[in-house]
C-alpha cells in the first residue's frame, strides 16, 4: 500500500490551487502551518520537493504539476462516489419482514411502487426474529400479534384470515374428505410457533375434536407451503399469503370457511420517525395497498365467514 496520508493530499491540492498556504488553511479550516506541516509529510513521503517557498508566495515545482492532475481527479472521484453514496442512503426504503408476508404478499405488488417511485429502491430483509430498529438501519418492519409495540407505531396491513389449504391431487383420491369434519382423520400440517390454528379453526367451525391428529410442523409458512404443494397432508395459513399460489392452482381450498384470527399484521417504525420522508413515502403507498386487499378477502368469503 502506497496511498499517502488523506490530509496531506488535501492540503497539497487546496495550496496548489490557491499559491498559498494561508488560502489553503482558510479552506480547510486549519492553520497555515499545519497545512504547511501537511504538504512538508507528503513532501517525505514522497521524497520529493512539491513547492518552491519564497518569502510571500510559493509556486509549484515541475514535480509536483506533474503529480497535481491525477491528485484533483482522484479527490473529485472521492467527492462523487461520497456524494452518490450520501445520495442513496436518501433514497433506499429498508424494510424488515417475516418470508411469508415478504414472499406472499409485498413482492408480487412492489412494481406498483417501482412505477409510482422510480427513484427509490427498496431493500428487503427476512427474519422471523422481531427487527431491533435502536441496532439495525432499518426504516420499517411488519410485525405479526396484535398492534402493540412499545415505541413504535403500529398500522394494520392485514386481519390473518385462516383457511385450509392442500394440493389439488389430495382431492382426487378415493378417500379426500367430504366434509370439514372429514379432514379431522387427515393430516393436519401446521407452522410450530403456530400449532393452535386447527385447533381454532374446528372450534370456530363447531367442530367437536379430542385429539387432532397433527402431522408435521415447520418453522414458517413457507416451508409448510410447501409440503402442502407436495400433497403431503393439509395445511392451515392466512388467505392473504397465499394468493399467488391459489390463482396458479399450485393449492387449493377444499372448504371456504375461513377464520379472523385475534392477531394481525402491522407496519412499525419508532415513534420518532414519524414524519421521515421514507417512513411517509412507503407507509402511504403499503396502506394504500391494503385497502383493496383486505375488502377483496373478507367478501370472497362473506357466506361462509365464522
Amino acid at each position: 500500500m502506497i496511498t499517502p496520508p488523506l490530509n496531506a493530499i488535501r492540503a497539497f491540492e487546496a495550496a496548489a490551487r490557491h499559491l498559498s498556504f494561508s488560502l489553503a488553511a482558510e479552506e480547510l479550516h486549519v492553520t497555515a502551518s499545519a497545512v504547511s506541516h501537511q504538504i512538508k509529510t507528503l513532501e517525505e513521503y514522497l521524497d520529493i520537493k512539491l513547492f518552491i517557498r519564497q518569502t510571500r508566495q510559493v509556486t509549484l515545482t515541475p514535480e509536483a504539476q506533474a503529480y497535481l492532475p491525477a491528485i484533483r481527479m482522484g479527490l473529485d472521484q472521492i467527492n462523487e462516489a461520497t456524494r452518490r453514496a450520501m445520495s442513496r442512503q436518501d433514497t433506499v426504503i429498508r424494510i424488515n419482514l417475516a418470508p411469508a408476508i415478504a414472499g406472499g404478499w409485498l413482492i408480487p405488488r412492489l412494481y406498483d411502487f417501482y412505477n409510482k417511485h422510480t427513484d427509490v429502491e427498496i431493500e428487503i430483509t427476512t427474519s422471523m426474529k422481531l427487527v431491533d430498529f435502536n441496532r439495525s438501519d432499518v426504516d420499517l418492519a411488519v410485525r405479526f400479534g396484535k398492534g402493540h409495540w412499545q415505541g413504535l407505531r403500529s398500522h394494520l396491513l392485514l386481519n390473518e384470515l385462516l383457511i385450509p389449504v392442500c394440493s389439488p391431487k389430495l382431492l382426487t383420491k378415493n378417500d379426500h374428505p367430504e366434509s370439514p369434519e372429514a379432514l379431522l382423520k387427515f393430516p393436519l400440517l401446521h407452522v410450530k410457533p403456530k400449532a393452535t390454528d386447527w385447533q381454532e379453526w374446528f372450534q370456530a367451525a363447531g367442530i367437536a375434536h379430542e385429539a387432532l391428529k397433527m402431522g408435521a410442523g415447520f418453522q414458517s409458512s413457507p416451508l409448510m407451503l410447501d409440503a402442502v404443494e407436495a400433497g403431503l397432508g393439509y395445511g392451515i395459513v392466512s388467505r392473504h399469503l397465499v394468493e399467488q399460489e391459489l390463482a396458479s392452482n399450485r393449492i387449493v381450498i377444499p372448504f371456504d370457511i375461513s377464520l379472523i384470527g385475534s392477531n394481525g399484521y402491522y407496519l412499525v417504525y419508532p415513534e420518532n420517525r414519524c414524519k421521515d420522508h421514507k417512513v411517509v413515502l412507503f407507509r402511504d403507498w403499503v396502506l394504500n395497498q391494503t385497502k383493496t386487499t383486505t375488502d377483496g378477502g373478507r367478501s370472497q368469503v362473506a357466506q361462509n365467514h365464522l
